[in-house]
């Protein structure tokens, strides 16, 4: 059976052209960067030139303000924390909203063990948080202001320029957490005025396991890991040239193909909300109408739970997410929607749907026609439906 995947917020298939780099690699180049010889030079060119290309991808002016990491998930651990010790002597205040991801969450749950104190921000129904609230709570010992650039859950894209505005006036440190955004929709770290910006290569068709962080220069910043010079200086460590090279490709096509796959991603979206009527009623769509990530959408499906509409779709061939994947599994309620006002309920059945560039109108209207059949199945045995 082919699987139609509806969850490229998960998992996404490397681009061949991304794929015979990293073999190339594999074969050819396979030296230590840090090897002061011609397999360890050849190396070094290697990763100096994905370093450019990732550096390109998000308008980074200086490409050695980029260290590589693992993926997302260390790469905020890092801004995060690496930023708490490098300025505990200023404060230990630390700002951040109510919907970020776990890596946030529990870096800072980490923090609060070492008496940092951190004031948590409320979101709207939409899921948008205000500057004006970000401001209001800075004081005279924040040093680190944290808030993700588009949420996983549900696609709403915050308000990052103006907070980073805010930021920049009040002279505290801003980060973003831009994994789900970074190489989907167009994001520019001198545009939006941060000071730390996390991301990874698996959401623009790279491989998984490794990403990046921005750091722009003069960011005072400890670094994760004892040992070696590497990543000038930021993060110790031989470097995963096979993930790196395989990401550097991968940020060349998104920012070469990006206003095309947003163009494809788009008349998708809006082609499932536009028929959707016409298969389902009460459901409800979460997220922002118009700030939102153009491959997403996050419908809560009444009186059914989301984990049960998943498995039903798998055994037709269709991959949908309920959450994120960190947080897949989770017995509890999405910490996001009960933050923008959804019942328990309302809460567990909610489903996530994201698009790719192999997915059709095809792909669409099977979808809608097998989530249909699903959903007035599982109606039929819910406790809490009435026909």
């Amino acid at each position: 059976m082919n699987i139609i995947n509806f969850d490229h917020l998960s998992a996404n298939p490397i681009l061949p052209e991304v794929q015979e780099a990293m073999i190339d690699v594999i074969r050819n180049n396979y030296g230590n960067p840090s090897s002061q010889h011609s397999l360890g030079d050849a190396a070094a060119t290697a990763l100096e030139a994905a370093r450019d290309s990732v550096s390109a991808l998000i308008n980074c002016p200086v490409s050695k303000e980029i260290v590589f990491t693992s993926g997302g998930t260390e790469s905020v651990n890092h801004a995060i924390k690496g930023v708490a010790f490098a300025k505990a002597d200023k404060g230990k205040h630390i700002i951040t909203s109510n919907i970020e991801h776990n890596a946030v969450i529990r870096s800072l749950k980490r923090l609060k063990l070492f008496d940092y104190n951190v004031t948590s921000v409320s979101v709207d129904k939409y899921g948008m948080v205000d500057p004006a609230e970000i401001e209001a709570a800075i004081k005279d010992d924040t040093i680190l202001i944290s808030i993700m650039h588009s949420n996983n859950e549900i696609g709403t894209i915050q308000p990052i320029k103006e907070i980073g505005e805010i930021a920049k006036a009040r002279k505290v440190l801003f980060h973003s957490d831009a994994v789900d955004s970074v190489g989907v929709v167009p994001v520019d770290v001198q545009e939006l005025g941060v000071d730390l910006l996390s991301f990874a290569s698996n959401p623009f068709y790279g491989p998984a396991g490794v990403g990046g962080l921005y750091i722009k220069r003069g960011t005072a910043i400890w670094p994760m890991f004892d040992g070696g010079v590497q990543e000038n200086n930021k993060r110790a460590g031989t470097e995963n040239m096979i993930g790196i090279v395989g990401m550097g490709k991968a940020a060349e096509f998104a920012k070469r193909d990006m206003e095309k796959r947003i163009a494809h991603s788009k008349m998708l979206k809006e082609k499932f909300l536009r028929e959707l009527p016409d298969y389902l009623d009460e459901y409800i769509i979460n997220g922002h109408p118009e700030k939102s990530l153009p491959n997403h959408i996050s419908i809560s499906l009444k009186y059914i739970e989301g984990e049960s509409v998943v498995l039903m779709l798998d055994e037709e061939g269709i991959a949908v997410s309920t959450r994120s994947a960190c947080a897949a599994g989770a017995l509890r309620a999405s910490h996001v929607l009960l933050s923008i006002g959804h019942e328990f309920a309302d809460a567990q059945g909610t489903m996530v749907i994201t698009f790719g560039m192999e997915n059709t109108e095809e792909d669409v209207e099977r979808f809608l026609a097998v989530l249909k059949e699903t959903v007035v199945s599982l109606r039929e045995i819910s406790p809490l439906y009435k026909k």
